[in-house]
């Protein structure tokens, strides 16, 4: 079953629940889809859906930020269940433990001494960990293997 699929199943569902907030962070992710299905003429794959849920994760991400210094906890509140549905879509995240295995064997790859290969660590290490960790966290394990 595809994501596209499981997305169109767990949307039945959670109408037939009456889910209102599932129901409208499954919508959500729909949206984004046949946007970009339309602008683009392409039809999207696992892959290119779970790109559209990590941004769509770090937008809600920076919503929250916005409402929490606003200091306006209802709407922190629905932003945090609409990134708890988004997540349940996303490859399971990588423990600190196996993503410095991981950057640790692209630093043995590429031949990295000091914080100047940066540059050459981060890309490999975006393709080959996907969605399972974000920029953020490969940065600092790779500041914290190298510095």
């Amino acid at each position: 079953m595809t994501l596209k699929e499981r997305l169109k199943a767990d949307l039945k569902d959670a109408m037939r629940a009456k889910d209102i907030v599932r129901r409208d962070s499954i919508r959500a992710i729909n949206t984004m889809i046949k946007q970009i299905e339309v602008d683009e003429r392409k039809d999207l794959n696992d892959e290119d859906v779970v790109v559209l849920i990590v941004k769509g994760v770090k937008q809600r991400e920076d919503a929250k930020e916005q409402y929490i210094n606003a200091s306006r906890d209802d709407l922190v509140k629905i932003e945090q269940e609409q990134i708890d549905i988004f997540e349940l879509y996303l490859p399971k995240k990588l423990t600190d433990e196996e993503l410095e295995t991981v950057i640790s064997e692209i630093i043995a790859e590429v031949g990295a001494t000091s914080m100047k290969d940066m540059g050459k660590i981060m890309n490999p290490a975006k393709q080959k960990v996907g969605a399972t960790a974000d920029g953020k966290r490969i940065n600092e394990m790779v500041k914290k293997l190298l510095g």
